[in-house]
């Protein structure tokens, strides 16, 4: 097989980007060592899906490309091991026995691509681009020891402000996503902020001077969905009066952010199918080709491998569109968070309507820190909004908080009955005698426990984040 001439090289960057290839074909490891290498990437090499193990423990990879029929492990066995391993480092699978199942079963378990043989040459090289672009940067010593040394610093991108390690990632991304030109699938929970991450991508890219125009596609009848979308002409159908442009072409230069995919009908995403491949449609009514220039960004709270599964969503459709995966994770998962999150909004409603609220009590806020926010970050917006609205203080009271009532947790333990405690004639400092409370039972948990914090986190009742989080609070 020939090589072709050395074309672009990879994004710069301070170290050359790794790929592991592994293969049990000599013959084919040694075309695409050959073929990478002169791309500009180091390329390394196994026979094995243990072999690649053995490399992966040893050296940090930026792509892995594995063949899926190997003898012993196979690729989707490996593709498994790495992701439990190191999930932020992208995985291509190929193989030479294509089937819808097996394709989406590597989907579900994380793979970045599947590609079947014979691939072409300029297709793999893209593939391997797009991933590279998606996954962990070659690792800077420096920056990982100043975030070691400072796990309470606020990270801020577009709109967003995080602190959560999870979050820290897809900050780290989206930059890399906002340069390329492939389609993106962001996925979360409803009110995760999908379409800030978005706007973001949107933001930071070469689009950031044209259209960005939100669909939403659980929003608009299923009967006017396709003329808003492509538009229609005059007397297309009963009462169209006049010609209207679809928000396809509205959006030609800029991107076009698909809210809810997963509720588009089957119809449509026959036609949006073309539009994803040829950037081209047909109004309704006209016989006339309109071709745009669309950066697509999708959205879901749906899985929708599992929706192929299902025959809901087509399969074309969805490797067309999940070209870059970004998953947001819900609140509950990054408490770490909620306080940065409510200051925010508390500062930002605070001021639209004129309050002197000025911050939250500590006992307030370990009651949002422990609440599960089914409604994630939206949820917790209209909260603050709420408390601001409400509040008669400078200050957020818990009594001040509006929290859905959910059935506590099977096998959450009440507090033993005991003394019934006692209010001086001149009153307490509630904030403070809860907090001096808190911190004891901290203290004996630790204690009891010999320091084994996750036991600790246990006997109070706790998930380990936000045991974490309370011990941070009181410098224990």
């Amino acid at each position: 097989m020939a090589l072709p001439e050395k074309t672009a090289q990879p994004p710069e960057r301070e170290a050359r980007p790794v790929i592991l290839i592994v293969d049990d074909d000599r013959s084919l490891r040694e075309f695409l060592e050959i073929l990478f290498a002169k791309e500009g990437y180091e390329v390394l090499c196994a026979a094995s899906g243990e072999a690649a193990l053995d490399l992966l423990g040893r050296r940090r990879v930026n792509v892995v490309l594995s063949d899926v029929r190997m003898p012993g492990m196979d690729g989707v066995d490996l593709l498994r091991r790495i992701k439990a391993r190191t999930p932020d480092v992208p995985v291509i699978l190929i193989t030479a026995f294509a089937s819808m199942d097996s394709a989406v079963a590597a989907m579900k378990e994380g793979a970045f691509d599947y590609l079947t043989k014979p691939f072409r040459i300029d297709e793999i090289r893209e593939v391997v681009a797009q991933a590279l672009a998606a996954g962990p940067a070659p690792a800077d010593p420096g920056e990982e020891a100043a975030a070691a040394e400072s796990p309470d610093k606020v990270h801020r991108l577009d709109r967003m402000v995080a602190r959560s390690p999870a979050m820290l990632k897809i900050f780290q991304m989206v930059p890399k996503v906002a340069a390329s030109t492939s389609s993106v699938l962001i996925t979360g929970e409803s009110g995760t902020g999908k379409e800030l991450v978005a706007r973001a991508i949107h933001n930071l890219g070469p689009r950031k001077d044209r259209p960005f125009v939100v669909v939403n596609c659980a929003g608009i009848p299923e009967n006017l969905l396709e003329s808003e979308l492509f538009g229609h002409t005059r007397g297309a159908f009963t009462g169209a009066e006049h010609e209207k442009k679809g928000l396809f072409a509205t959006a030609h230069g800029g991107t076009i952010f698909l809210d809810e995919i997963g509720e588009l009908p089957l119809t449509l995403q026959v036609k949006l199918l073309r539009v994803v491949q040829e950037r081209a449609f047909t109004p309704l009514g006209s016989t006339r080709e309109v071709r745009v220039d669309v950066r697509i960004v999708a959205a879901t709270n749906r899985s929708l491998e599992d929706e192929v599964m299902e025959g809901r969503f087509r399969e074309d459709l969805y490797y067309r569109l999940n070209v870059i995966t970004l998953h947001i994770p819900p609140l509950r998962e990054r408490p770490e968070d909620i306080p940065l999150l409510v200051q925010y909004f508390l500062d930002r409603y605070a001021t639209e309507q004129g309050k002197t609220v000025q911050g939250i009590s500590s006992y307030a806020m370990d009651a949002l820190v422990n609440y599960p926010f089914p409604g994630n970050v939206r949820e917790l917006e209209n909260i603050i909004e709420r408390s601001v609205a409400l509040s008669a203080s400078n200050l957020i009271l818990p009594e001040s908080l509006s929290l859905a009532r959910f059935k506590e947790r099977q096998g959450r333990r009440g507090p033993a009955a005991g003394p019934e405690p006692e209010l001086p004639p001149e009153g307490l400092d509630l904030d403070a005698y809860l907090g001096a409370v808190e911190r004891t039972l901290l203290e004996k948990a630790l204690e009891r426990t010999g320091g084994v914090k996750t036991e600790a986190a246990k006997l109070l009742g706790l998930n380990f984040r936000s045991f974490r989080y309370r011990l941070a609070k009181y410098g224990l």
